[in-house]
Order: C-alpha cells, then sequence, then structure tokens
C-alpha cells in the first residue's frame, strides 16, 4: 500500500474525521446502500453511487483488497417509509398491471444502464432483499431470541425502549429517546401494534393481497426494509466490517435501525465509519418532483426540461459532482454545468497535449510537489475538489511545456503521464470523449485550409480578412492561438 501520509475519513458516528485503520487489512470491506427498483433512478442516487465508486476507486488504487457489496431492495421498502404503508414495488405493479417482478427486473435494468452511463465500477456483490429472505428470518430470530423484539398477529417489532436499556439507540443519528417518550401516547392511539412510537417492524405480516410474501415462523410476511442490509452486509462482510455508506436520508431512521438490528441480533456494533453524501438542490431550492425542478439522468444528458438550456454530456455530469465534496450540497443550474463543461473539455484538452509534449534534457517544473499535494488532498476524506484544483495547476505546467515556456525531462514526462492517468481515469473516473473519428477528421481538413488562407491573407497584409477569419471563428467558440512560425486553433 502507499507510504503517503494517512488517509482520513468523516465518520458521521464521531462526528469528526478519523484516520482510516481497516479492520484485517488489506482486505476492506464497504458496503453501500442501493436502489429500491420501483422506478428510475435519480440525480440524488446518481450522486451517491459516485461517491462510493470514488471512495472504491481510491482504496484500490492505495493497495487495498476491496469487497464492495451494493444491494438491490426488490422487496419490503414501504411507500411512506413507516411500518403501515403498502411496498412500493407492488404498488408500482399494480399500476402498470404487470408482475412485481416484472417491475423489478425492468427498474433494475435501468439502474445498470444509468450507473454504466456515468462509469460507476460494479459492486464485488449485488445481492437482493429476496435472495435472502432465509437469512433475514433467521436475523428475527436471533433479535427474539436476545429478548429485542416482540411478535404481535403475525408482525415482529424491534423493542427500541428494551434495546435503549443497555445500548444507544440514536448514536449515529444523534437522536435521544428521551425526546420520543411524550410523542408514544398520540402515536399509538388507534389500535397501533407497536407498543413504542419508535419500534419498527424487522418483519410484517401479509395481507391476502400481497403477492411477494414468505412462510415464515409467524405466519407469512415479508422482511422490514431496514432488515435486509443488517442481513447482506454482515452476510458478506463479517459482523463488523469498514465502511458503510448512503445518502444523508438514509442516517435515520434506516442506518439507525441497522445498528439496532445487529447489536440485538449479535450484539457487535457493525460498521467502524458511517460515511454519509448530501443532497442536491437546484438554482438554491431543494431538488423535488413536487417543485417541478428535480432532473433524471436522462434529461440532463438530453437537455430535455425546461429549466435546461442544453443537455449534458455524462462525463461533464460526473466531473461537475466532483467539483464538490460528497458533504457538501451540490447546487444545480445552467451556468454551473456549463462551466464543468468548459472545465472537463480543458482538462481533456491537457491530457491530450501531455501524450505529444516535447522533451528536454531535464525540467524546469516540480511535478512531486503536483503528485504529493493531490495524494494529499485525496487523503484528506476524498476531497475531489481540492484534487481537481491541483489537476489544473498541472494543465497550466502542461501548456506551458507545450508553449515552450516550461522543459520537462523524458523520465518525468513518464511519470506525469501515469499521475494522469491514475488520477484523471482511474481515480476520479473521468473518461475522454471523442466525438465520431470521421467528423473530427473533416473538420481537421477544414481547419487546415482556413489557416492556410488566413496565413496566405498576413503574408498579403490583408489583416482586415485575417482579422475577420479569426473572429468568425471565435463566434464558433474556435480560438486562434499565433505563434511565431505558425498558427494553431482549439474548439472549446
Amino acid at each position: 500500500m502507499s507510504e503517503s501520509k494517512p488517509l482520513y475519513i468523516y465518520n458521521s458516528l464521531s462526528g469528526k474525521k478519523e484516520v482510516f485503520e481497516a479492520i484485517n487489512p488489506p482486505f476492506v470491506g464497504l458496503y453501500s446502500c442501493g436502489p429500491t427498483v420501483y422506478s428510475d433512478v435519480h440525480l440524488g442516487n446518481v450522486r451517491t453511487f459516485l461517491t462510493f465508486d470514488i471512495v472504491y476507486r481510491y482504496l484500490s488504487y492505495l493497495g487495498y483488497n476491496v469487497r464492495y457489496v451494493r444491494n438491490i431492495t426488490d422487496v419490503g421498502h414501504l411507500l411512506d417509509d413507516s411500518d403501515d404503508g403498502d411496498d412500493k414495488i407492488e404498488t408500482r405493479a399494480r399500476l402498470e398491471k404487470i408482475e412485481p417482478m416484472e417491475i423489478v427486473q425492468k427498474y433494475t435494468n435501468g439502474f445498470h444502464d444509468t450507473v454504466k452511463t456515468f462509469n460507476l465500477i460494479p459492486p464485488s456483490i449485488e445481492p437482493t432483499a429476496t435472495g435472502h429472505i432465509i437469512e433475514q428470518i433467521e436475523m428475527v430470530e436471533r433479535i427474539l431470541a436476545n429478548g429485542y423484539a416482540y411478535e404481535v398477529n403475525g408482525s415482529v417489532y424491534f423493542d427500541v425502549k428494551k434495546y435503549a436499556e443497555k445500548y444507544n439507540y440514536g448514536e449515529l443519528s444523534g437522536r435521544k429517546i428521551e425526546d420520543q417518550l411524550e410523542q408514544t401516547r398520540d402515536s399509538l392511539e388507534g389500535g397501533n401494534e407497536k407498543r413504542f412510537f419508535a419500534d419498527f417492524a424487522i418483519w410484517k405480516k401479509a395481507s391476502k393481497e400481497t403477492i411477494m410474501k414468505w412462510p415464515s415462523p409467524w405466519g407469512d410476511g415479508v422482511p422490514g426494509w431496514h432488515l435486509e442490509c443488517s442481513v447482506m452486509s454482515t452476510k458478506y462482510l463479517g459482523q463488523q466490517f469498514d465502511i458503510h455508506g448512503g445518502g444523508m436520508d438514509l442516517k435515520f431512521p434506516h442506518h439507525e435501525c441497522e445498528i439496532a438490528q445487529s447489536v440485538g441480533a449479535d450484539g457487535v456494533n457493525p460498521v467502524k465509519y458511517w460515511m454519509h453524501g448530501n443532497m442536491l438542490t437546484v438554482n438554491g431550492t431543494k431538488m423535488s418532483k413536487s417543485l417541478g425542478n428535480s432532473f433524471l439522468p436522462h434529461e440532463l444528458i438530453s437537455g430535455d426540461h425546461e429549466l435546461l438550456d442544453k443537455g449534458y454530456s455524462p462525463m461533464t455530469i460526473r466531473f461537475f459532482f466532483l467539483q464538490a465534496n460528497y458533504r457538501s450540497t451540490v447546487d444545480f443550474s445552467n451556468e454551473a454545468l456549463q462551466a464543468a463543461e468548459k472545465g472537463f473539455k480543458r482538462l481533456m484538452n491537457a491530457i491530450e497535449l501531455l501524450q505529444n509534449l516535447p522533451k528536454s534534457d531535464k525540467s524546469s517544473i516540480d511535478i512531486n510537489k503536483l503528485i504529493q499535494n493531490s495524494n494529499q488532498s485525496m487523503n484528506d476524506d476524498f476531497n475531489t475538489p481540492v484534487t481537481i484544483a491541483y489537476l489544473f495547476d498541472g494543465v497550466k505546467m502542461i501548456n506551458s511545456i507545450n508553449d515552450g515556456k516550461e522543459e520537462i525531462s523524458e523520465a518525468d514526462l513518464t511519470v506525469l503521464q501515469k499521475f494522469y492517468n491514475d488520477f484523471v481515469f482511474n481515480i476520479l473516473g473521468l473518461q475522454s470523449e471523442t466525438s465520431d473519428s470521421k467528423s473530427n477528421n473533416v473538420l481537421e481538413n477544414v481547419m487546415d485550409v482556413v489557416l492556410k488562407l488566413r496565413s496566405q491573407a498576413k503574408e498579403n497584409k490583408d489583416w482586415s480578412t485575417a482579422d475577420l477569419i479569426r473572429d468568425e471563428l471565435k463566434s464558433l467558440n474556435i480560438t486562434i492561438k499565433d505563434s511565431k512560425d505558425t498558427s494553431t486553433w482549439d474548439y472549446e
């Protein structure tokens, strides 16, 4: 593994950055909550999955053997995230008049297409809730046996008050059990099966109309939504593993309940480092369907939305997300997206130049400092925006070398090329986006003709024609750069 300074991770459990120390190095267990496959994946999901794609990539770059588990929720996620709603997948199946598992397959396929579009590495294991019903029933049985759950009319509820007698329910979210006590009486009026407001279902009795249900010691039913992640994370990563990630909205109740379930079943706090990504806003306002300001990924790519001036490439969107720390909100605006588009093109143009830079006997630049700074920024809780800023410091170096203002040795050039390949493509996961090669060749040939005509105009001292060509090209976002002996062009 890398001998650089240690990696720091912001741990939501402690509320501070901590030095990362793997439980069983060089193995690292990484778990991220995946999608509930009842609708198209939204941009908030994409940002969360991108965050842990970066974590996966960087830990692998440091030399760790990472097992990345990201689940598919295909049953048990209730419509209002309470214990009394309808299953999201069954509800969508009734609306579309097809089988629930057709819904699951349709939106799982769509999810895979989306993450592939944004160049997210597939997880090591992608388990499903329906594929682990037996293990979920077994965990419910262990929780019951330890006295932290109770059964009512075929449903099983986690006993939060009993758990809180010994453990700190609320340690992740900062919520205090005492603050919830006064809500209990009103919440339980009307025959609610739960003994306490904060209790949650770990097994829910199924109605006769329910299609997706399984036999259990308590009758036919479905697992609670929180249960699947406790089961699948510990099955594949061990009773205690290194990193658990998800969106900020999952901190409570989902992740809080995961901790309680695992401790209630096996007496072990399952996760060493909890990581949470932040939310999205649009022009400073919370992104939501009700406000009409939410985008699906394909809308952002096509530009087919009333709030967008144009569409943006998947890599521009990925680059845009990476310009903010994962714990910060990201605000969408046309101006911000267009700035990201220009920045991404500038970075890719520099990398293209990097492949054919002129070499000298010695270097006049310090590439070691650039590499050291970039490593340190990634070691500071995966700080991609600062890393990108350092990469643009390197872009200035590349342009200076290309213009003959600085020099680089062959050995240093090899190191610089490897550095950009590692950080831009392997760690940040960006990809070069080139348009059709035939179109590129035609444009190159046309520009050769235009530059020759302009050169002839300058030789004939026809400055007005030379300036007209330059200005007309500039209006098309094509910039002419004149040097002593030749002229070059660049498209922004």
